[in-house]
């Protein structure tokens, strides 16, 4: 059965997706605000390198309500409306803030990872100490993407019927779109095409840690019942 999908509307949002989009609201327009004082909230709160001299472990949640521009935030928060609300009715505020966290901190931890190779990369071919050093320390990372994409592929396991419509024409079920969108980024990330500013594998990341733990739950669902 083929449904088709709109969001209905801000003022039926679930509480977490609606905080959610006022925190990072607040956040970007602070740190901007903030910024004219010469505070970087993006030193502290962006996610660095785990061997950066700016990297803390909190930046593992803070760096998911950072945003580097307005359309970054635009389009971040418009996906969190547009798929959230209807996961957290379906699995309740605490799954979905668990869910949305968790995905998160995948991302990071992914992108983490990525930068480790990178250091390697540069070193096996050779490059200086000192250019190494200030890629590793300059190697911020924030947004919500991670958690966001995580989001995006729970909506397509658990409504994968559903139609999505593309740019508000092109009618797609919602597990082909997840599909399309997951092998986009794949591709971009390996071929390194797009902007180098985006965070590709962090995307995957958090569509990975999100596939884990809905699988896990399922299973863990299924061991109950018997």
């Amino acid at each position: 059965m083929t449904e088709n999908y709109r969001p209905q509307g801000f003022r039926l949002l679930p509480p977490v997706v609606k905080n959610l989009l006022i925190i990072n609201v607040i956040m970007f327009f602070l740190t901007d605000v903030m910024g004219g004082f010469g505070i970087d909230f993006t030193r502290y709160l962006g996610l660095h390198y785990i061997a950066a001299k700016n990297f803390y472990p909190w930046q593992y949640f803070t760096y998911l309500f950072m945003h580097a521009n307005f359309m970054h935030l635009l389009f971040n928060m418009f996906a969190l409306w547009m798929f959230g609300y209807s996961l957290e009715n379906y699995w309740g505020s605490k799954r979905f803030l668990f869910y949305y966290l968790f995905c998160g901190v995948g991302a990071g931890l992914i992108q983490n990872v990525v930068v480790a190779y990178q250091i390697w990369d540069f070193t096996q071919a050779g490059y200086p100490a000192y250019l190494i050093a200030r890629f590793m320390n300059n190697s911020v990372t924030i947004g919500a993407s991670g958690a966001v994409f995580g989001i995006l592929l729970a909506f397509g396991m658990m409504f994968p019927n559903m139609l999505i419509y593309v740019y508000f024409l092109i009618p797609i079920k919602a597990k082909w779109f997840v599909i399309i969108y997951g092998a986009i980024e794949l591709i971009a990330g390996v071929s390194r095409t797009g902007s180098t500013n985006i965070a590709h594998f962090a995307h995957l990341g958090g569509m990975l840690f999100g596939i884990i733990l809905i699988l896990w739950w399922r299973k863990r669902r299924r061991n109950d019942f018997y």
